[in-house]
């Protein structure tokens, strides 16, 4: 791959992004933990998001020792909201064996930083870069959208293959006296300026040397194929309340979806019609329902990446009759307000207070 503009362009893109760049908490470090924080959290999240967590996440945690050995509920609560919560597990078993194995100093190069646990090549990217001005490619979707407009890359970025090119390419044009400097830039011009629809190619600084401007295709790239479809699960959520006025709640598998997150029963509906899925929830959680306190407390959807939950929630009132299954337990309103609850929950819980 050859581009003969790349002098031209690293120099404009790294003083329009001197210039323009948006002031972030993160960028007023060279700390290689604080940075590796705030990129987990960017990981598909909104940086208006990430933002307030970060301040919070970091006053709680300011040192790797601080989170390598946090409990992991403390951890999960402090993560509560900002979703993907694998993320903050991963993150933590990565700290822990920095601090282990590395006498708390992350690995400066990519073959050390990417056995971590959680860093894939983007993250180590943007460590290496930004923390240690190594001139190392750190592609994500903005990346990949700004140069495939600029080289008029026509390959599809849905493909795991792809991102070999558009590393390549950034390998070609990284600047390599500011590599932190430039790999933000191409990640703000994709955020700001070089958007998925609309571009603002007129605002923006390196349009004298973008192959889709002159073009006049730039709106048409990147190319992308659609996921594939969505799917959909219906739950009966049980909101049960004892005669003492607590909660039931369970706590989710170690593995899979919101590990370890806390929530009210759900009841997964396939066939079975109210009735069914109310027996099914009496046996299942060891409880008789007394009595229906609000049967459409709340109906809702939440919406993951590759899942929608549709939801109709009913407030019931119990009886315990035999022990309540591993995992499970009836909590006040103040007591679960100090667990880790995913985002469907704290809806739940909002109505509740």
């Amino acid at each position: 791959m050859k581009y003969q503009h790349t002098e031209q362009f690293r120099q404009n893109l790294v003083d329009w992004f001197n210039q323009e760049k948006r002031d972030l908490p993160w960028r007023r470090t060279s700390d290689p933990y604080k940075i590796w924080v705030s990129e987990v959290m960017l990981q598909q999240t909104r940086v208006d998001t990430v933002i307030p967590y970060y301040n919070r996440f970091l006053e709680k945690y300011p040192t790797m020792q601080s989170l390598a050995y946090a409990p992991q509920e403390e951890l999960l609560k402090m993560w509560e909201g900002l979703g993907y919560y694998s993320r903050a597990r991963n993150l933590q078993s990565g700290v822990k064996e920095v601090v282990e194995k590395y006498d708390s100093q992350v690995p400066n190069n990519r073959h050390d930083i990417s056995k971590l646990k959680g860093v894939g090549p983007y993250t180590a990217g943007a460590i290496l870069s930004i923390a240690y001005n190594k001139p190392e490619h750190a592609v994500d979707g903005n990346v990949m959208r700004v140069l495939s407009r600029v080289l008029h890359i026509k390959e599809d970025i849905a493909l795991p293959k792809t991102r070999k090119t558009f590393e390549e390419a950034v390998d070609m044009l990284i600047h390599p006296n500011q590599p932190g400097d430039f790999n933000q830039a191409l990640m703000d011009l994709g955020a700001m300026i070089c958007t998925p629809t609309s571009p603002k190619c007129l605002l923006c600084p390196v349009r004298e040397y973008c192959t889709a401007f002159h073009e006049g295709d730039a709106d048409q790239l990147p190319i992308k194929t659609k996921k594939t479809k969505t799917k959909k699960i219906q739950f009966h959520v049980y909101v049960a309340k004892d005669a003492s006025g607590r909660y039931l709640l369970e706590r989710r598998s170690s593995e899979g979806l919101l590990a370890d997150m806390w929530q009210f029963p759900m009841i997964e509906i396939e066939k079975e019609n109210t009735s069914e899925t109310r027996k099914k929830f009496q046996s299942l959680y060891n409880v008789k329902i007394e009595s229906c306190l609000n049967e459409n407390l709340l109906t809702f959807k939440h919406i993951f990446s590759h899942l929608v939950w549709e939801m109709d929630c009913t407030l019931v009132k119990v009886e315990q009759t035999a022990n309540l299954p591993e995992n499970t337990n009836f909590f006040t309103l103040e007591q679960i307000a100090q667990l880790p609850l995913p985002v469907p929950m704290q809806k739940i819980l909002k109505v509740l207070n």
